[in-house]
């Protein structure tokens, strides 16, 4: 049995717990979720909600050009909430980051996070 393709960047967070950044399955990239850390720190972001996610993406976006893509080679998101009425000042920071056409997404909210992160983001990714 061969083992797991992963990635791993300094230029993302490293993982908070018993995971990889990324693991590599054929063809898919699949990024784990990826708080609003500062890679160089490991702490989290100060700032709004909008810093928290320009972080969080940035953190996705390192990760996945590590293995060799891009963010116009992304194909599902999923975002992690803990206010939904915070979804409008993210998807605004979420533009920025994806153009059209965009990737399939899911945005959920849920009761907590890791670490006390208020927005959160895993990726999948077909590579070249």
């Amino acid at each position: 049995m061969s083992k797991k393709q992963i990635v791993d960047t300094p230029k993302a967070p490293s993982p908070i717990g018993p995971y990889s950044q990324a693991a590599v399955a054929g063809d898919l990239l699949f990024a784990s979720g990826q708080l609003p850390l500062d890679p160089a720190t490991g702490k989290m972001v100060e700032g709004d909600i909008q810093a928290r996610a320009h972080q969080v993406f940035k953190n996705v976006q390192a990760i996945v050009e590590a293995a060799g893509a891009t963010l116009d080679d992304v194909v599902k998101t999923t975002v992690f909430l803990t206010n939904m009425a915070d979804f409008k000042a993210v998807n605004e920071v979420y533009a920025q980051y994806f153009t059209a056409p965009f990737p399939a997404r899911s945005a959920v909210q849920v009761a907590a996070l890791p670490l006390g992160a208020d927005v959160e983001m895993e990726a999948v990714v077909k590579l070249k």
